[in-house]
């Protein structure tokens, strides 16, 4: 096991080319929110604008685009009901974030998961669904992310009674899958084909409804960027723990926001480089 650290990712970040434009750095799609659960869509998709993504399509139901293209006039939308379009326009597809667990939601996440053909990052609901419909896990395309905090880790692979038992099923599980697992908690564990990091960045501020939203939004970015879902992993955990920890110059554990971390994403993206 291996500890996270800012040189490690330093070295991991690649060069923004000075003469790349928006299709240089990758179009992501985002398949979150729901009725009363907009903000989750909100959080991640700005988080992924302000981690590097060139262009962002969200997938949002109708009634609620008002909420995005208000909130988030960098994006573009796809409305909910709407599945004819070309999935492999996108360099990244990240589902979950608040879309809920009914059966319009199960039929959704089936359907990218028979489509499309890349690696991809669950999170939240579309765990939530996949805990309920076992045989959606063996669906997942190899080299996916998914990102648990450990209920939904324990709703996926059993119940687990102490953080190593957890973390030793992440390892294995991410193995057997062929996926990254990043499993969220106090020192973040990212786990890929037997190779293990725990982060080393964060603070108990990130302990509040959002956080999962934000780094799912920085995670989707970096691999709409070309990086490896694995490196992806690495660097969105890192950078998203940073950003937290830069937070604290301005607010306390207890006041901050999710919001006031994606704020912080340029400074942590400036100290990684210094």
């Amino acid at each position: 096991m291996k500890t996270l650290t800012q040189h490690i990712v330093k070295s991991l970040i690649k060069p923004r080319e000075v003469s790349s434009h928006k299709g240089t750095h990758g179009h992501a799609l985002l398949v979150a929110g729901n009725i009363g659960r907009m903000g989750a869509a909100v959080i991640a998709s700005r988080a992924c604008l302000r981690s590097g993504v060139g262009l962002l399509t969200v997938n949002v139901p109708e009634n609620e685009r008002v909420i995005l293209q208000t909130s988030i006039p960098e994006a573009m939308l796809i409305f909910r009901d709407n599945t004819d379009y070309d999935l492999s326009i996108f360099s990244s597809l990240g589902i979950g974030c608040g879309i809920g667990t009914e059966q319009e939601s199960v039929d959704l996440l089936t359907h990218f998961l028979a489509n499309y053909k890349k690696p991809m990052l669950l999170d939240a609901d579309a765990l939530n669904i996949i805990s309920e419909h076992k045989l959606l896990l063996r669906k997942i395309p190899h080299h996916s992310i998914i990102t648990p905090h450990p209920k939904e880790f324990d709703r996926l692979f059993g119940v687990h009674h102490s953080v190593d038992k957890r973390i030793d099923t992440a390892i294995k599980k991410a193995k057997e899958l062929n996926i990254t697992i990043v499993l969220k908690g106090q020192k973040t564990l990212i786990t890929s084909n037997g190779e293990s990091f725990l982060n080393s960045t964060g603070n108990a501020g990130l302990a509040k409804g959002g956080s999962g939203d934000a780094l799912s939004g920085i995670i989707i970015a970096l691999l709409a960027q070309g990086y490896n879902p694995f490196i992806a992993a690495k660097i969105g955990v890192f950078i998203h723990g940073l950003a937290a920890d830069i937070t604290l110059k301005t607010q306390s554990m207890e006041s901050m926001l999710i919001t006031d971390v994606i704020e912080s994403l340029g400074m942590a993206f400036k100290e990684i480089n210094m």
